[in-house]
């Protein structure tokens, strides 16, 4: 199994340090980025190039791309445009050489949308934009994933049916540990439900309040259930991180894990102890 860290952990220090430099300082196999931030006078297309040199340069291997993409709403509500436009950034990975790309699927039907609102009234809509993209994707060499991610379609029943209903080899799913908090779902129970889908996987961990309590105010945000989440530092929060990593080992994944680190901590000293902590959980095979 790879460790790796994504962009997304860095972003509080992001062009106060060379993220890529410091991803391979602090010893990680491999570097996946949440979107790309392109300097005045780049464009998309310039910045990835750049950015796969770099990676090259400090010797760490690029896992992913992950972009924000919306079926239901996006590019003025018209599938078939926010189809093209994320496979433009499809085209991006293939720049960048990354294997793997992440694309939302959606937040939820719009605000004055007309109609039954359901998950599964959003399905065939979802699993239609998903494999149009997958099946691009495919003729690159790059795969396809949707994370649990964006309260509508976090829940491990949804995306599971999100899966099948898509139902081609090259999509599969980016699950985050942590996320499925987001919906207020055990994650170990979520996670064995859905590692047959597995093709990335995120290690989050998260703080956690009942929301039958006061606001613990600044850091916090709360779950679709109202509940209270902060992030942490991998081990220092409530996600059962040690269970699911045996969970992940039992299905038999040998993938990449990301950390994903969105607590308040200086991200500098915060993450080589995401790092050690997670390494010294993954050789603790339990009882």
């Amino acid at each position: 199994m790879k460790i790796g860290v994504s962009s997304y952990s860095f972003s509080r220090v992001v062009g106060a340090v060379d993220i890529i430099a410091e991803a391979k300082e602090m010893g990680f196999d491999v570097i996946e980025f949440a979107g790309l931030r392109v300097p005045e006078g780049e464009t998309l297309e310039t910045t990835a190039e750049r950015t796969k040199e770099r990676c090259a340069e400090e010797g760490i291997e690029i896992a992913g791309y992950t972009i924000a993409a919306d079926f239901l709403k996006g590019s003025g509500g018209s599938l078939d445009d926010e189809i093209e436009r994320v496979k433009g950034e499809v085209s991006i990975a293939g720049i960048l050489g990354a294997p793997l790309m992440r694309h939302d699927a959606t937040g939820g039907f719009p605000a004055d949308h007309v109609g039954p609102r359901r998950f599964d009234d959003a399905l065939p809509i979802l699993s239609r934009g998903c494999r149009a993209v997958t099946e691009f994707a495919a003729d690159m060499g790059i795969r396809t994933t949707v994370e649990n991610h964006g309260f509508f379609c976090q829940d491990s029943v949804r995306v599971e049916k999100l899966a099948n209903a898509v139902a081609h080899p090259n999509f599969g799913l980016l699950v985050d540990i942590g996320n499925f908090l987001c919906a207020d779902e055990p994650p170990a129970e979520a996670l064995g439900r859905v590692m047959p889908y597995a093709v990335h996987v995120h290690a989050k961990d998260f703080h956690t309040k009942s929301g039958n309590g006061p606001n613990p105010g600044a850091g916090w945000f709360r779950s679709r259930g109202g509940n209270y989440l902060r992030g942490s530092i991998i081990g220092h929060g409530d996600v059962p991180v040690t269970q699911c990593l045996r969970i992940m080992k039992a299905a038999g994944y040998d993938g990449v894990l990301s950390i994903e680190f969105e607590g308040m901590e200086d991200p500098l000293r915060a993450i080589p102890v995401c790092r050690d902590n997670l390494r010294r959980y993954l050789q603790d095979d339990g009882p």
